[in-house]
Formats: structure tokens, C-alpha cells, sequence
């Protein structure tokens, strides 16, 4: 058996953030997964680049039951934290629009700074390394897992959620709270390119590849501007990616593919300049071109010369091409997904801590509960806001 004051379940972002902060304090820390390699999703996410934070982020950036929770955690652990620490190590990171920070050269350099701070912090991290059953005993947590047995003072669970499977994602977090009693809400693949009905994926055949600028609104209103990406299955880009975790199954989503100009406006330029061209040849020079010849060959869009163009059209195009209405069939699934939504609910949990409410020394951090940051780094800082937090907490 194997005595440790702190074990944690998951080596990635937020059990890694948590494992050296918890070190640093002087707690003997042991870090478990089931993986050959810690920081998985870490290593994939953005391209192999990780975009690693967001220097934008708020509470106000993240789906979660209680929209209050995560405010704590990213007050007393901003991004601007983590980039100072990377840029201890020097970490060469550049800026990309929205606030968003990724690597240089691989996000294996960030895993590499991760790991460092846990060596340093005299952490044991044990891969290859399956938990397969947890019980309480008095004040101590007992943990067998596949190859040892553990106790512990104190367990967090930073097992992720349900993306990836291929990285090796199980329920195990879940079944945990389960366990001790902690709600669990419903879980969906979030930050997800959507699929769609036969018949559109047929009207679309031809597309793939193309990315056009838009804003893409939910029925619930919400709504991000940024490109779409027509595929081979059916929609993607961050623009969709970002309007999965607001999207129910049966609902329809809005697409303005024109959001920087009004249709009528357009029309107005082209009568004074160009009145004799046809109204493809113009959308044409805004949009991409497979896409007009698609619309106008399915008799979405009429082709005729600008300035023969009744009002009754114009305002037909009008609603068109700012309000393209699609009904997605679903999404790609947790195979594709970035994030889980849902999970350990945060009623259950200290928002200063991270500790259960009902369990003494029992945490849960990361992608196992129910807080989902948008696209574009956000999820990744509320995994070094929450394991900064509990680290600092863990007895």
C-alpha cells in the first residue's frame, strides 16, 4: 500500500495545476492515470499548439448551472498568472485574435513546464495506472487501482469528461460522485461540429472545405461571430463549434452570411455601379462562388441583372442570406468533441475549494463538472484557476 497525503485521479490540465500547487505546500502528492503519457488532450488541443488561455476570460465566458461559481477561482487565479508562470520557463507563445494565447513550437513544451513544476514540487505521477475502485475509510480515502493500492487524506478527481475517447476518457469522475451521493447532471458533447439532415448534406455535397465569415445565432439567442466551415458530414468552424454548447437537439440555428453589410445596401452599390451584371456574378465577389452557384442551382437564390431586381426579391434575399436557417440532424459526437457539458454539479462543491459538500476531502476540478468555457482557451484556464484553488486547499 501506498501512503500519499493528496491523491489525484487525471494528469492533465487541472489535476497537473493542482498536483504542484499542492506540492509546493509541502503535501505529499500522487498523481494516477490511466494514460502513457500525461497532458493527452493537452497535446492535441489547437493543432498540437494548445491555445492555453484566454487573456480575455470571465465568468461571463463559461456555461455552467450556477453562473456565479467559477468567480472565485478565476479572480484569485487570472491568465495573466499563468502567462507569467509559462514565461518563467520560457515558453515562446504567440497572440491570435480574441484574446487567445498558443504555443510556438508544440504544446508539448507546456506539458514539459507542467511536468517540471510537479518534479519540483516532489510529485509522483504514476501513468498506465487505472482506478477501479474508491471507498472511504474514517478519515482516509482508499484507492485500488490497477497496479497499486493507495491511501489517502485527501482525493481529487480530475478525471475529464467524456471527449476523446480515443485518449482513453471514461466516467470514472462521475461515478465517483455518484458514489458518495454528489448530483450529477446530464452530460452532451460540446464545442462540436454539428451534422446534418440527408437532404441538406446532399444540397451541400461539393462544399466541403470552404469557410465563409459569419454570425451564427441559437433559437435561445445567443450568438458568436466568427467563420463556419462546410464538411464532408457538415458543419464546422469556430463560429459552430461555439453555438454546439447552446444548441438542443431539434432546434434550428441562425447564419447571417453577411454580417458586416446589409443586403440592401449591397444592392444599392451595385445598381449605381455595376446595373447590368448579374446578381451572382456580385454576390460572388462577397461570398464564395461554389456556394452562390449551389443556392442559385437549388433556386434559393435568384439570378437575374441587378437592376431588374423587384423590391419583393431583394427583401426575399435580404432574409436569406441573414437569416439562413438550418436544422442540424446532431453533432460528431464525443469523438470530436472539445468539452463535455454538464457534469459534477456545482451546488455540490465549495467554490473556494472545490471540496464536496457532503464528503469531507473528496474535490472535484476540471472538465468532471459542470463548468464549460467557450472556445478559444477559456477551458483551459478554469482548469489552472480550479487546481491552483484546490491545491491551495488540499489537506
Amino acid at each position: 500500500m501506498i501512503h500519499t497525503d493528496v491523491l489525484i485521479i487525471g494528469a492533465g490540465a487541472a489535476g497537473l495545476m493542482c498536483a504542484a500547487t499542492a506540492g509546493y505546500r509541502g503535501k505529499k502528492v500522487t498523481v494516477v492515470d490511466m494514460g502513457k503519457k500525461p497532458g493527452r488532450k493537452i497535446l492535441i488541443s489547437g493543432g498540437g499548439r494548445c491555445n492555453f488561455t484566454n487573456e480575455n476570460a470571465t465568468p461571463d465566458n463559461y456555461l455552467c448551472e450556477n453562473p456565479h461559481f467559477l468567480k472565485s477561482a478565476l479572480s484569485r487565479y487570472q491568465a495573466q498568472d499563468f502567462i507569467e508562470l509559462v514565461e518563467r520557463h520560457g515558453l515562446e507563445f504567440h497572440h491570435k485574435t480574441l484574446g487567445q494565447l498558443f504555443c510556438d513550437n508544440s504544446a508539448q513544451d507546456l506539458v514539459d513546464i507542467l511536468m517540471t513544476e510537479c518534479d519540483w514540487a516532489g510529485v509522483n505521477i504514476n501513468l498506465r495506472n487505472e482506478v477501479v475502485s474508491v471507498e472511504k475509510q474514517a478519515e482516509h480515502f482508499m484507492v485500488n487501482t490497477s497496479t497499486n493500492q493507495y491511501q489517502c487524506q485527501s482525493l481529487v478527481v480530475a478525471s475529464g469528461g467524456l471527449t476523446m475517447p480515443k485518449l482513453g476518457a471514461t466516467p470514472i469522475g462521475y461515478n465517483i460522485a455518484k458514489q458518495f451521493g454528489l448530483q450529477v447532471l446530464p452530460t452532451m458533447a460540446a464545442l462540436v461540429p454539428f451534422t446534418l439532415q440527408p437532404q441538406d448534406k446532399e444540397r451541400f455535397e461539393g462544399l466541403s472545405g470552404i469557410s465563409v465569415p459569419t454570425m451564427v445565432s441559437s433559437e435561445g439567442g445567443t450568438n458568436f461571430k466568427e467563420n463556419i466551415l462546410f464538411t464532408h458530414r457538415g458543419l464546422s468552424g469556430p463560429a459552430i463549434l461555439q453555438i454546439s454548447s447552446f444548441w438542443r437537439a431539434g432546434q434550428s440555428i441562425s447564419i447571417n452570411l453577411l454580417p458586416d453589410i446589409t443586403v440592401e445596401d449591397l444592392i444599392t452599390q451595385w445598381r449605381e455601379l455595376h446595373p447590368k451584371k448579374s446578381l451572382k456574378n456580385l454576390l460572388c465577389t462577397v461570398l464564395p462562388k461554389s456556394f452562390i452557384e449551389a443556392m442559385i442551382s437549388q433556386q434559393e437564390i435568384t439570378d437575374k441583372v441587378i437592376n431588374q431586381l423587384s423590391n419583393a426579391e431583394i427583401s426575399q434575399l435580404s432574409t436569406y442570406l441573414h437569416h439562413w436557417q438550418i436544422k442540424p440532424n446532431g453533432t460528431e459526437g464525443y469523438r470530436t468533441a472539445e468539452v463535455t457539458l454538464g457534469g459534477v454539479a456545482t451546488d455540490e462543491l465549495s467554490s473556494k475549494t472545490y471540496e464536496s459538500n457532503k464528503v469531507k476531502n473528496l474535490y472535484f476540478i476540471g472538465e468532471v463538472i459542470d463548468v464549460t468555457g467557450w472556445l478559444g482557451g477559456y477551458n483551459f484556464q478554469a482548469c489552472w484557476s480550479q487546481g491552483m484553488a484546490c491545491g491551495q486547499a488540499v489537506k
